[in-house]
């Protein structure tokens, strides 16, 4: 049976030329690089070289970057870091960040007795700039602003630059979970008035398993993962070399070829919402779909019925891979926080199209053909 994948929001397939240049690290230059003998030295150089190819692409400085396993990690030691380290007593985030993010400050706040207050969201999906400003300012407490960059489920696109002068105003720490936009979208972090970002490599033909977490050089903290030096004493473990390289190789190449992918991606995206609007009765968009929006991501609602309840199992069998929210929960029967909080509509099912450069107009059109008959 014919696969089309449309779930590259969860994960995206390795590209060949990241995997020729992970190769090496995995057979030949497979030193340990706290080694101080020559095949440690070089895997030292290959992680070195790598942290100034991904702090050049976003504009950091490489002492701002630190490897890690990937976004989860990143967010934790962010939201450790602004409450143990830089005097946060009150978190601000949004219901519809991703799970990393909520879960962490929600266990801050019940194990440790961290004040937590969500912002309001607009009826798109956006985040209340207003309601921000308020809860910042009636804050006694230092606080940190958690809010990521582009929601995983329906693609909003946060402004950065506005929440971050807002977290200025008021000297508040500013976390952003960038995770679904690096590799994706063009970063000048010198010029952010950001804290904190993550990202993590397999969003965008990267390698699974390895994620940077960017530290603003004006922020001094202290190690959440302990037990080593590694990470110039920020992260204990010994580094993932390869995946390490394959960052790198996966953001300089995503970076090389953004216009003429993020144009290609988003009308994909833009066809397969037009196509849905012309022959699916009923069909709506959740978020600002032709708006400040993410061109990998289209999340539709379906009318409920007895077929379309089994949609998502009706698309596997059919051998087309979608999401009903974020991979993290697509197992789980509560469905979607993130659309309960937006648009909980009983009478709706929300289904995630995510798309790369590999899918096709083609596909689009077999998959709606498909959702004909199923729906």
């Amino acid at each position: 049976m014919e696969r089309i994948y449309f779930d590259n929001a969860a994960t995206t397939p390795l590209d060949k030329a990241v995997l020729d240049t992970m190769l090496p690290y995995m057979t030949d230059k497979f030193g340990n690089p706290s080694s101080i003998y020559s095949y440690g030295r070089e895997s030292r150089l290959g992680i070195e070289s790598a942290r100034k190819t991904v702090a050049k692409i976003l504009n950091a400085h490489p002492g701002e970057i630190f490897f890690t396993s990937g976004g989860t990690e990143s967010s934790n030691t962010a939201i450790h870091a602004a409450i143990h380290d830089l005097g946060c007593k009150h978190i601000i985030s949004s219901p519809i960040e991703h799970h990393a993010t909520l879960h962490t400050v929600e266990h801050a706040h019940s194990k440790e007795n961290i004040r937590l207050s969500w912002v309001k969201l607009l009826p798109n999906g956006h985040v209340d700039m207003e309601d921000l400003r308020r809860l910042l300012s009636e804050s006694k407490e230092r606080s940190l602003v958690s809010l990521m960059h582009a929601n995983n489920e329906i693609g909003n696109i946060l402004d950065l630059h506005a929440v971050g002068n807002l977290c200025k105003e008021f000297d508040a720490i500013f976390h952003s979970d960038t995770v679904q936009t690096v590799g994706h979208y063009p970063f000048d972090l010198r010029n952010t008035p950001v804290h904190f970002i993550n990202g993590a490599a397999h969003k965008f033909h990267g390698p699974k398993g390895v994620g940077i977490l960017y530290i603003n050089e004006n922020v001094k903290i202290t190690p959440f993962v302990q037990g080593g030096s590694q990470e110039r004493n920020m992260r204990a473990g010994t580094e993932n070399l390869y995946g390490i390289v394959g960052f790198a190789k996966a953001l300089e190449l995503a970076t090389a070829n953004y216009e003429e992918h993020s144009n290609y991606i988003n009308g994909i995206r833009q066809y397969m919402a037009d196509q849905l609007e012309q022959h699916i009765p009923g069909v709506g968009f959740n978020g600002d779909l032709r708006g400040r929006s993410l061109y990998t991501v289209l999340n539709a609602s379906f009318p409920k019925s007895e077929k379309s309840e089994m949609l998502l199992f009706n698309l596997d069998i059919n051998g087309i891979c979608a999401s009903g929210g974020s991979a993290c929960t697509s197992g789980a029967d509560a469905g979607s926080h993130v659309i309960r909080s937006i648009n909980n509509d009983p009478n709706k099912v929300a289904v995630r199209f995510s798309f790369s450069r590999d899918n096709t107009k083609e596909e689009v059109d077999k998959v709606v053909e498909k959702l004909k008959e199923l729906i």
